[in-house]
């Protein structure tokens, strides 16, 4: 393999991934020289005969162990605020080690007993996906740490949430698993209902 693509290299994939299907170092920088590949981070690599991606939710997916969008990432993701972040939110299980990635991440660690709970999963690329929080997760989230993304963002994610035709219930069934939220959210809903 001379500086093409070989045809059983993944979209995406890793140094090692490569020098398994007998892809050499050598090759390898031939294919990042010639363009063919891109370095997405460090020690991982993207096929540039593929669809485009996001090439921080990639390493972000690769890298870490059940990366979640949360917080202002994922109320941007549904639509459910203006920000948009300078650095992706990421839970991830508490006691998970956190990669280093070139992407911007502010980690986030949350409880193992509540951290699938209103999880989804997103696909990436075709072989990677990131979990998801729902938008009823999202809002609880943005008011249980309403210290870290301000009032404003979860009272303006609420109503907007509202307006779509989200329901009061499905929030107030959120708040059964993070009780702190709960009285934030109830208020919340009594003044914008």
């Amino acid at each position: 393999m001379v500086g093409t693509i070989d045809e059983e290299l993944p979209a995406t994939f890793t140094t090692a991934e490569a020098e398994r299907r007998g892809v050499t170092r050598r090759s390898l920088q031939r294919m990042l020289d010639t363009g063919s590949a891109e370095r997405v981070g460090r020690g991982l690599y993207r096929r540039t005969d593929t669809e485009p991606v996001d090439y921080d939710l990639i390493e972000i997916a690769v890298k870490a162990h059940r990366p979640t969008l949360c917080l202002i990432s994922a109320l941007a993701w549904h639509e459910l605020t203006d920000i948009i972040p300078s650095a992706h939110d990421v839970a991830v299980p508490r006691g998970v080690w956190q990669p280093v990635v070139s992407a911007p991440v502010h980690w986030h660690q949350f409880d193992v007993l509540t951290f699938d709970i209103g999880r989804d999963e997103v696909s990436v690329d075709e072989g990677h996906s990131l979990g998801l929080y729902d938008p009823p997760r999202s809002i609880v989230d943005a008011y249980r740490l309403r210290r870290e993304v301000g009032p404003e963002v979860a009272n303006e994610a609420l109503r907007r949430w509202l307006r779509r035709g989200g329901k009061p219930v499905d929030l107030m069934r959120m708040t059964k698993f993070f009780p702190a939220a709960r009285s934030a959210v109830l208020n919340a809903l009594q003044i914008l209902s």
